[in-house]
């Protein structure tokens, strides 16, 4: 009975950490938007040369690795379904397949796993390391509204930039499909692509832009919850970390499943 004392003790305490910190993030939201709106009036103004600087961080600087991810998906799902729909004799419709499937689902989801793997990260540490460097308090010392100073720039940087490395990811997946698939075909490349967003619809589109401001806002609010709440010193950093990275890839793939349940009906 100790034992399973013990381990219920312990599932409550994690079920209790877990509840407090998801309602951290949405106090870090809230107040992110509180401030953007009210930030002049109490002379808390949002420096847009933040949120620029955030955005080549986070998103000009993760474009070549996304662009180039999305090319390999494009030309692995030509592979597969070329050859999944060869058997019914319906190569023709790999075309739409792959547009459909690349706008709807593998471009948001790749992108978000890249962009929690660089910019979750980093959030986590800067706001980890200054935790434990208890510039957080100084920060409330100087009259600076640290929400205001180290959530929403990033956060607005990634509802701008994900969004933007979408598309992009979009137009190289299909381009990379139409490398594989234009000799299976009897089309050129030029040819594809046109008719590669002919099939698409609004919907497609507007379903990956969705998810990925969802997903844009998911990476900062579990970077930031994890880097304020950071112990131990520079080993909590490293923690925090990786704790911020494999939860949020988490909740993408869960809000992912949500977003295109909903948005498919």
């Amino acid at each position: 009975m100790t034992k399973l004392t013990q381990k219920l003790e312990s599932l409550g305490q994690i079920t209790v950490q877990s509840l407090e910190r998801l309602g951290f993030a949405m106090r870090l939201f809230w107040d992110s938007f509180y401030w953007l709106i009210v930030g002049r009036k109490y002379k808390q103004r949002l420096r847009f040369a933040q949120v620029i600087k955030h955005i080549k961080a986070e998103g000009v600087d993760a474009l070549p690795i996304v662009l180039m991810l999305a090319l390999v998906v494009g030309m692995m799902l030509a592979i597969q379904l070329i050859y999944a729909l060869q058997a019914f004799g319906a190569q023709s419709q790999v075309l739409l397949a792959i547009a459909k499937s690349v706008t709807r689902e593998f471009s948001p989801l790749i992108t978000g796993i890249i962009v929690a793997g660089r910019s979750g990260a980093a959030i986590a540490a800067r706001i980890g390391s200054q935790t434990v460097s208890q510039e957080i308090d100084a920060l409330n010392v100087m009259g600076v509204v640290p929400v205001r100073y180290l959530v929403l720039p990033p956060l607005l940087a990634l509802i701008i930039s994900m969004p933007l490395l979408i598309i992009a990811a979009d137009i190289v997946a299909i381009f990379g499909g139409a490398l594989f698939s234009v000799t299976k075909l009897d089309m050129s490349i030029s040819a594809y692509m046109v008719e590669s967003f002919n099939v698409l619809v609004i919907g497609d589109i507007m379903q990956g832009l969705i998810k990925s401001v969802v997903f844009g806002i998911i990476i900062v609010l579990v970077g930031a919850t994890t880097g304020f709440y950071v112990t131990n010193g520079a080993e909590g950093v490293g923690k925090a970390t990786t704790t911020a990275v494999v939860v949020s890839i988490s909740f993408i793939v869960f809000a992912d499943m949500i977003a295109s349940y909903f948005l498919t009906k």
